[in-house]
Protein backbone atom coordinates (compact mmCIF):
# COMPACT_ATOMS: atom_id res chain seq x y z
CA UNK A 1 0.00 0.00 0.00
CA UNK A 2 1.59 3.75 -0.76
CA UNK A 3 2.84 5.53 2.32
CA UNK A 4 1.45 9.22 2.13
CA UNK A 5 3.11 11.97 4.34
CA UNK A 6 0.77 14.42 5.59
CA UNK A 7 1.90 17.38 6.99
CA UNK A 8 0.55 19.22 10.52
CA UNK A 9 -0.56 21.92 12.37
CA UNK A 10 0.93 23.19 15.71
CA UNK A 11 -0.40 24.81 18.94
CA UNK A 12 1.33 25.52 22.08
CA UNK A 13 3.64 22.95 21.05
CA UNK A 14 1.23 20.08 20.08
CA UNK A 15 1.32 18.96 16.72
CA UNK A 16 -1.89 17.79 15.23
CA UNK A 17 -4.21 17.06 11.66
CA UNK A 18 -7.70 16.78 11.19
CA UNK A 19 -8.75 13.11 11.22
CA UNK A 20 -10.42 14.01 7.84
CA UNK A 21 -7.13 14.05 6.10
CA UNK A 22 -6.08 10.49 7.02
CA UNK A 23 -9.32 8.93 6.80
CA UNK A 24 -9.26 10.26 3.74
CA UNK A 25 -6.20 8.01 2.16
CA UNK A 26 -7.12 5.09 4.19
CA UNK A 27 -10.00 5.01 2.39
CA UNK A 28 -8.48 5.36 -0.67
CA UNK A 29 -6.13 2.92 0.25
CA UNK A 30 -3.03 4.65 1.36
CA UNK A 31 -1.27 4.32 4.61
CA UNK A 32 -0.59 7.66 6.32
CA UNK A 33 2.31 9.12 7.91
CA UNK A 34 2.29 12.61 10.20
CA UNK A 35 5.06 14.53 9.26
CA UNK A 36 6.62 16.05 12.65
CA UNK A 37 8.43 19.73 12.17
CA UNK A 38 11.85 19.82 11.10
CA UNK A 39 14.31 21.97 9.04
CA UNK A 40 17.05 19.45 8.93
CA UNK A 41 17.73 18.81 5.51
CA UNK A 42 18.78 15.83 5.80
CA UNK A 43 16.09 14.62 7.66
CA UNK A 44 13.68 16.46 5.03
CA UNK A 45 15.80 14.53 2.37
CA UNK A 46 14.64 10.84 4.72
CA UNK A 47 10.89 11.92 5.01
CA UNK A 48 10.69 11.97 1.32
CA UNK A 49 12.61 8.94 0.65
CA UNK A 50 10.40 7.31 2.69
CA UNK A 51 6.96 8.43 1.24
CA UNK A 52 5.37 7.57 -1.58
CA UNK A 53 3.56 11.30 -1.75
CA UNK A 54 2.83 14.08 0.15
CA UNK A 55 -0.43 15.69 1.17
CA UNK A 56 -0.33 19.67 2.32
CA UNK A 57 -2.66 20.05 4.81
CA UNK A 58 -4.95 22.87 5.36
CA UNK A 59 -4.28 25.13 8.30
CA UNK A 60 -3.49 28.99 9.19
CA UNK A 61 -2.00 31.66 7.42
CA UNK A 62 1.03 31.96 5.63
CA UNK A 63 4.00 34.39 6.49
CA UNK A 64 4.32 36.81 3.32
CA UNK A 65 7.68 37.01 3.57
CA UNK A 66 8.31 33.91 1.62
CA UNK A 67 7.01 36.09 -1.18
CA UNK A 68 8.62 39.34 -0.45
CA UNK A 69 5.45 41.13 0.95
CA UNK A 70 4.86 42.85 4.05
CA UNK A 71 2.16 41.75 6.23
CA UNK A 72 -1.09 43.57 5.62
CA UNK A 73 -4.32 43.97 8.57
CA UNK A 74 -6.59 41.24 7.42
CA UNK A 75 -3.38 38.64 7.84
CA UNK A 76 -4.15 36.02 10.40
CA UNK A 77 -1.95 34.08 12.81
CA UNK A 78 1.41 32.53 10.92
CA UNK A 79 3.94 29.64 11.66
CA UNK A 80 7.07 30.55 9.86
CA UNK A 81 8.45 26.86 10.71
CA UNK A 82 5.81 25.25 9.47
CA UNK A 83 5.80 27.49 6.30
CA UNK A 84 9.61 26.45 6.06
CA UNK A 85 9.22 22.66 6.34
CA UNK A 86 6.53 22.63 3.84
CA UNK A 87 8.44 24.59 1.33
CA UNK A 88 11.29 22.23 1.56
CA UNK A 89 9.50 19.37 1.59
CA UNK A 90 7.51 20.52 -1.45
CA UNK A 91 10.87 21.09 -3.33
CA UNK A 92 12.32 17.59 -2.20
CA UNK A 93 9.39 15.45 -3.40
CA UNK A 94 9.62 17.52 -6.26
CA UNK A 95 12.96 16.71 -6.81
CA UNK A 96 12.47 12.85 -6.33
CA UNK A 97 9.29 13.28 -8.56
CA UNK A 98 6.88 11.88 -6.04
CA UNK A 99 3.20 13.42 -6.34
CA UNK A 100 1.94 16.20 -4.34
CA UNK A 101 -1.36 16.64 -3.21
CA UNK A 102 -2.13 20.12 -1.28
CA UNK A 103 -5.33 20.96 0.03
CA UNK A 104 -6.49 24.92 0.93
CA UNK A 105 -3.55 26.29 2.86
CA UNK A 106 -1.61 23.58 1.06
CA UNK A 107 -2.33 24.44 -2.28
CA UNK A 108 -1.06 27.97 -1.40
CA UNK A 109 2.67 27.02 0.00
CA UNK A 110 2.74 24.94 -3.32
CA UNK A 111 2.28 27.98 -5.48
CA UNK A 112 4.72 30.40 -3.05
CA UNK A 113 7.19 27.44 -2.59
CA UNK A 114 7.79 27.29 -6.62
CA UNK A 115 7.93 30.60 -6.73
CA UNK A 116 3.97 32.21 -6.88
CA UNK A 117 2.82 34.84 -4.68
CA UNK A 118 -1.01 34.83 -3.01
CA UNK A 119 -3.33 36.98 -1.61
CA UNK A 120 -2.78 37.72 2.24
CA UNK A 121 -6.64 38.17 2.77
CA UNK A 122 -9.07 38.06 -0.03
CA UNK A 123 -11.53 40.25 1.83
CA UNK A 124 -9.42 43.56 1.17
CA UNK A 125 -7.20 42.42 -1.59
CA UNK A 126 -10.19 41.74 -4.14
CA UNK A 127 -13.22 42.49 -5.56
CA UNK A 128 -15.63 41.29 -6.23
CA UNK A 129 -15.62 38.44 -4.12
CA UNK A 130 -17.84 35.50 -3.41
CA UNK A 131 -18.50 34.07 0.05
CA UNK A 132 -15.12 31.90 0.96
CA UNK A 133 -15.80 30.92 4.04
CA UNK A 134 -18.86 28.97 4.04
CA UNK A 135 -21.16 29.09 6.91
CA UNK A 136 -22.55 25.87 6.40
CA UNK A 137 -21.51 22.35 7.65
CA UNK A 138 -18.08 21.40 6.54
CA UNK A 139 -19.48 18.42 3.67
CA UNK A 140 -21.93 21.45 2.12
CA UNK A 141 -20.75 22.20 -1.19
CA UNK A 142 -21.42 25.58 -1.17
CA UNK A 143 -19.85 26.95 -4.77
CA UNK A 144 -19.34 26.25 -8.11
CA UNK A 145 -15.88 26.03 -9.99
CA UNK A 146 -15.05 25.93 -13.47
CA UNK A 147 -12.61 23.09 -14.73
CA UNK A 148 -9.97 23.85 -17.37
CA UNK A 149 -10.30 21.67 -20.69
CA UNK A 150 -7.25 18.98 -20.67
CA UNK A 151 -6.52 19.63 -17.20
CA UNK A 152 -5.33 16.49 -14.73
CA UNK A 153 -8.34 17.95 -12.23
CA UNK A 154 -10.65 17.80 -15.30
CA UNK A 155 -9.41 13.78 -15.77
CA UNK A 156 -9.98 12.75 -12.47
CA UNK A 157 -13.59 14.49 -11.63
CA UNK A 158 -14.82 14.01 -15.37
CA UNK A 159 -16.43 17.24 -16.11
CA UNK A 160 -16.36 20.88 -16.60
CA UNK A 161 -17.67 22.39 -13.56
CA UNK A 162 -18.29 21.20 -9.62
CA UNK A 163 -19.32 22.43 -6.49
CA UNK A 164 -17.04 22.81 -3.73
CA UNK A 165 -16.88 23.81 -0.34
CA UNK A 166 -15.35 26.72 0.97
CA UNK A 167 -12.98 27.45 4.02
CA UNK A 168 -10.48 30.23 3.35
CA UNK A 169 -9.20 33.92 3.40
CA UNK A 170 -5.96 33.54 1.78
CA UNK A 171 -5.85 32.26 -2.19
CA UNK A 172 -3.24 31.86 -4.98
CA UNK A 173 -2.41 35.15 -6.79
CA UNK A 174 0.48 34.85 -9.22
CA UNK A 175 1.09 31.83 -10.71
CA UNK A 176 4.91 29.98 -10.40
CA UNK A 177 6.16 29.66 -13.92
CA UNK A 178 5.56 25.49 -13.40
CA UNK A 179 2.19 25.30 -12.27
CA UNK A 180 -0.54 26.79 -14.49
CA UNK A 181 -4.58 26.77 -12.70
CA UNK A 182 -7.06 24.36 -13.44
CA UNK A 183 -10.25 25.96 -11.38
CA UNK A 184 -11.82 28.97 -10.78
CA UNK A 185 -14.83 30.23 -8.65
CA UNK A 186 -17.14 32.33 -10.53
CA UNK A 187 -15.27 35.34 -8.87
CA UNK A 188 -12.22 35.19 -10.43
CA UNK A 189 -10.57 33.36 -7.82
CA UNK A 190 -7.84 30.53 -8.52
CA UNK A 191 -9.52 27.32 -7.07
CA UNK A 192 -6.90 24.87 -8.65
CA UNK A 193 -3.54 24.44 -9.88
CA UNK A 194 -1.36 21.75 -10.97
CA UNK A 195 2.07 21.40 -12.53
CA UNK A 196 2.92 22.13 -15.91
CA UNK A 197 5.45 18.85 -16.81
CA UNK A 198 4.26 16.48 -13.60
CA UNK A 199 2.69 13.13 -13.71
CA UNK A 200 0.83 14.54 -10.35
CA UNK A 201 1.36 17.72 -8.89
CA UNK A 202 -2.24 19.50 -7.67
CA UNK A 203 -3.82 22.18 -5.08
CA UNK A 204 -7.17 22.56 -4.25
CA UNK A 205 -8.56 25.07 -2.63
CA UNK A 206 -11.20 23.73 -1.04
CA UNK A 207 -11.23 20.34 1.55
CA UNK A 208 -11.97 17.14 -0.28
CA UNK A 209 -11.35 15.47 2.99
CA UNK A 210 -14.04 16.90 4.59
CA UNK A 211 -16.50 15.83 1.92
CA UNK A 212 -15.29 12.05 1.24
CA UNK A 213 -18.48 10.20 2.50
CA UNK A 214 -21.03 11.83 0.49
CA UNK A 215 -19.18 13.41 -2.82
CA UNK A 216 -17.93 11.38 -5.64
CA UNK A 217 -15.47 14.02 -6.74
CA UNK A 218 -13.78 14.00 -3.64
CA UNK A 219 -13.49 10.45 -3.69
CA UNK A 220 -12.26 10.16 -6.93
CA UNK A 221 -9.85 13.08 -5.81
CA UNK A 222 -8.50 10.83 -3.25
CA UNK A 223 -8.17 7.63 -5.12
CA UNK A 224 -6.64 9.21 -7.82
CA UNK A 225 -3.52 10.74 -5.65
CA UNK A 226 -2.91 7.27 -4.05
CA UNK A 227 -3.11 5.65 -7.25
CA UNK A 228 -0.41 8.25 -8.38
CA UNK A 229 1.49 7.15 -5.24
CA UNK A 230 1.48 3.98 -5.75
CA UNK A 231 2.58 3.76 -9.47
CA UNK A 232 5.77 5.72 -8.15
CA UNK A 233 6.28 3.44 -4.94
CA UNK A 234 5.84 0.64 -8.00
CA UNK A 235 8.58 2.25 -9.79
CA UNK A 236 10.61 2.69 -7.07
Amino acid sequence: MPKVGITMSTEQKKLFVNRDYSDAIIQAGGIPFLLPYTEDPAIIGEMAAGCDGLLLSGGGDIDPAFFGEEPVPGLGDIVPERDQMEILLIREFMKQKKPILGICRGCQILNVALGGDMYQDLTSQKTPLLQHSQKAPRNHASHTIEIKEGSLLKSIVGKSSARVNSYHHQAVRVMASSLTASAWARDGVIEAIEGKNDPFVLGVQWHPESMMLSHADAQKLFRAFVEACGQRQSSG
